[in-house]
């Protein structure tokens, strides 16, 4: 999980050292350099020298990560491509196993954080397939290497100074603290700091374990979404059907009106019948249309994806604020508990 990102060139002296325009070893020293200044940042923040020994020995610039960090694929991917590798038959087929695992603990969760199951299961299956892999990269190399990038350092240096934190305070062994390429770790995926801010130890051993422990897992993805304003019973939106000449001008995610003004408008379940709410005809929703306009492109009003999203969906998007992951989210997790 992360906050989202924007695309630029890698940086120059790693470039340059590519093309062979300055020696290899520029560009790590001007790595070792920085590596120097978070080591006293570190130092500073009472962080022991024996963890930044462990942690910042050896350490290079990964160009993997810099190559991954600008591909993003809710930025470059069609949406109907990204909800057919997010929404696969085995995601969902295993999404319904897992959840029939963890049925009486979903429950639990949803009893202190009022967040339903399908939500949870939505971000679980995207985030790490529910578990199942929780990334290769070395966490604080990673988080080095964006945050010598430059960029985005104001974002990343800090989120580095946590993860030495978390490792400092042991709540995971270095050798275990991997991530995916951006330092997100466990199976919610959560930044150092949503870890340091919002996970739970809801199994109570007495360690917020987001790699093995899938309450402390499931509740934590809970507890950020509570946070996040996500309001129980409410779920987070329907797939629609639009009416024919229907005017795509009133879309857009934060233009919310009333259910009932949209049934008066014609809109209807994808099924065709009536729109109802948990929250009533008075739940205001906004329409998104992640195609674009019903028409562009060839589509017709029937052939083009169309949403009515409630509040919460902009909890979800707190997590990833993309609507192709909020939208996968909910439909992955419905279809899950639908099973």
């Amino acid at each position: 999980m992360l906050t989202r990102r924007s695309l630029a060139a890698a940086p120059l002296l790693v470039l340059a050292a590519q093309a062979g325009a300055i020696p290899a070893g520029a560009a790590q020293d001007s790595f070792t350099a920085f590596l120097a200044g978070v080591r006293a940042d570190a130092a500073h923040a009472g962080i022991r020298p024996a963890t930044l020994d462990r942690a910042l020995a050896g350490l290079r610039p990964n160009q993997k990560v810099l190559e991954l960090d600008r591909y993003q694929p809710e930025f470059t991917q069609t949406w109907q491509h990204f909800r057919a590798t997010r929404l696969s038959d085995q995601r969902i087929s295993a999404g319904r196993q897992a959840y029939a695992q963890t049925r009486d603990l979903l429950a639990s969760v949803q009893a202190r954080f009022a967040v339903e199951p399908q939500v949870i299961m939505g971000i679980w299956g995207l985030e790490t397939n529910y578990g199942s892999f929780l990334g290769g990269f070395n966490v604080i190399e990673a988080l080095a290497t964006l945050a010598w990038d430059g960029r985005r350092a104001s974002f990343f240096r800090p989120e580095l100074l946590d993860a030495l934190k978390i490792l400092d305070h042991g709540d995971i062994a270095f050798e275990r603290m991997r991530g995916s390429y951006a330092g997100a770790m466990g199976q919610p995926q959560f930044m150092p700091s949503s870890y340091l801010r919002l996970a739970v130890d809801f199994d109570g051993k007495g360690r917020r374990d987001i790699w093995d422990s899938r309450a402390d897992s499931l509740a934590s993805i809970a507890n950020y979404l509570a946070h996040s304003g996500w309001r129980g019973g409410e779920g987070w939106g329907v797939q629609v059907r639009l009416p024919p000449g229907f005017d795509t001008t009133l879309a857009g995610r934060e233009r919310g009106r009333p259910l009932a003004d949209w049934q008066r408008l014609g809109v209807r379940r994808l099924d065709g019948t009536a729109l109802a709410g948990r929250g009533g005809d008075t739940l205001t929703a906004g329409l998104v249309l992640p195609d674009g306009a019903p028409g562009a492109g060839g589509a017709s009003a029937g052939a083009a994806d169309a949403f009515l999203v409630y509040p919460n969906f902009a909890a979800i998007r707190r997590y990833n604020p993309s609507d192709y992951y909020a939208l996968s989210v909910g439909l992955l997790g419905d279809l899950v508990a639908a099973g």
